[in-house]
């Protein structure tokens, strides 16, 4: 399981990009994270043209499979929708890992069990502007 976030598990960050610009202001090598919709889709084609990897976060089962269709690495969902995003990343054989966005440590035990790919803490989403 992928744990980003935690205090113990040194992992890297998720950059939260509002615009092409902000791109410009994250680390080399970094994950770039866009929220799903719309009006994002011109960071997310500019994203996979320069072959940055990137997170998207989804709201529902519609926008998952477009993200999954997007080339996303990751897709993050909140935890209402693990247990079907789990099972609609198996039966489609996505190659992104499906993260479940939490806030507390006893909720990793939970996910485990039922066998979403990780959790992200949202410390681990570093919000970055142009």
């Amino acid at each position: 399981m992928l744990i980003f976030g935690h205090r113990f598990i040194l992992r890297d960050s998720f950059y939260h990009v509002f615009d092409i610009d902000s791109i410009t202001n994250t680390p080399p090598n970094s994950i770039v994270h866009i929220e799903f919709k719309e009006e994002n889709l011109d960071i997310i084609s500019h994203a996979n043209l320069n072959q940055i990897t990137i997170s998207l976060y989804t709201k529902n089962i519609r926008d998952l499979v477009y993200a999954s269709a997007l080339n996303a690495s990751f897709i993050i969902v909140k935890k209402s929708l693990a247990t079907d995003a789990k099972n609609i990343a198996n039966e489609y054989l996505f190659d992104a890992k499906i993260l479940v966005l939490i806030e507390e440590e006893n909720e990793i035990e939970e996910l485990a069990l039922l066998g979403v790919d990780g959790v992200i803490f949202s410390n681990a989403i570093i919000k970055v502007n142009s």
